[in-house]
């Protein structure tokens, strides 16, 4: 009898059951709403301290507070779109900053006038003793930076600055680093034509790859080879189009022009330019090295007399060569290129 005083009967049990269930039931709705959860068609949350916004869309509440659906950064309200769209073209509008060192600051502000911007502000001092400080007047933090800078003489003191200059836009935290070098000094070191001779061109492009340059950018390289020196990606551009737009601008009838090479060596590279020129004729210079900077003329090779010269050549140093070919049968005016 104590037995079934503990052991209630099948129907209280189910009574019992089910008015506990619907109490669970009812008590869990209720928490819920009281902390703000409702099942809604799609995912919520709930903004306790929430400020008034200019938001034409309608609002869901409950228990008085405003429910603002998840939203991703393309619908965002209005009241905070138009301040994102600023921002957006501010950011993209200083993402590109050009730079110039101290090696060519006239042909620097012509790039950038070209392209419709100014240069950036940046500070190149010496000490007493030779060394060279740079600082950048202004943030380059996640922009894509160029630098200016040929290695034109003094080549040793413009390629250290090229160097520092790098440095310093890599430690201010630049997005991408271009070394725009329209004189690639040391590029004629680029095989070795003796014993025990060095390759300088490796060299200058390891110690300009280890500075922090993402990308170089020269124009007419003393051959192509040199682009495989560095172990990043170099854009090598050409001047050609640039001299011929030049040339058509002078009016030279094409019967009147010559090409001239002025070593065997650049017999292909002046045979290519010829052709852009109505496939004008050839002339090749036999010449004799004796040293460095140090050429003779032998023999010219081809008719000249009484036409204008155009003369390609892959590097002019000290202008000797064409000099010394004043006493031949040209015309009184010739190009060097």
């Amino acid at each position: 009898m104590a037995s079934s005083l503990f052991q209630p009967s099948p129907s209280s049990a189910m009574t019992l059951s089910s008015s506990s269930t619907s109490s669970s039931s009812s008590l869990f709705t209720g928490t819920l709403r009281t902390l703000g959860f409702v099942d809604h068609s799609r995912a919520r949350i709930s903004a306790p301290n929430t400020v008034k916004c200019d938001m034409s869309e309608s609002s869901n509440f409950v228990n008085g507070k405003p429910i603002i659906p998840v939203l991703n950064e393309r619908t965002l309200p209005k009241f905070m779109e138009s301040a994102r769209e600023a921002k957006t073209v501010s950011r993209n509008s200083n993402r590109l900053k050009l730079f110039s060192g101290r090696a060519n600051p006239t042909l620097s502000q012509e790039i950038a006038r070209y392209m419709g911007l100014e240069l950036g502000k940046i500070s190149i001092k010496r000490f007493a003793d030779g060394e060279i400080y740079v600082q950048l007047q202004e943030s380059v933090r996640g922009c894509n930076v160029y630098l200016i800078q040929p290695t034109c003489p003094p080549a040793n003191e413009n390629l250290m600055e090229l160097k520092i200059m790098i440095d310093a836009c890599r430690r201010a935290s630049a997005k991408n680093i271009t070394a725009v070098i329209p004189y690639f000094g040391y590029a004629r070191a680029d095989r070795k034509t003796q014993g025990r001779e060095s390759i300088a061109a490796k060299l200058v492009a390891n110690l300009i790859t280890k500075a922090g340059a993402d990308r170089v950018l020269a124009c007419d390289l003393h051959s192509g080879q040199s682009m495989g020196y560095f172990d990043i990606p170099v854009d090598h551009v050409h001047c050609q189009p640039v001299i011929l737009d030049y040339l058509a601008s002078k009016m030279i009838s094409s019967s009147d022009l010559v090409v001239v090479s002025p070593d065997v060596g650049g017999v292909a590279r002046a045979r290519a330019f010829a052709k852009k020129l109505s496939d004008a004729p050839l002339a090749i210079v036999d010449k004799r090295r004796h040293g460095h900077n140090v050429a003779e003329v032998m023999n010219l090779i081809g008719d000249v007399k009484g036409k204008v010269a155009v003369m390609v050549d892959d590097m002019i140093d000290t202008a000797g060569m064409p000099s010394s070919l004043s006493n031949l049968n040209f015309e009184e005016r010739y190009f060097v290129l």
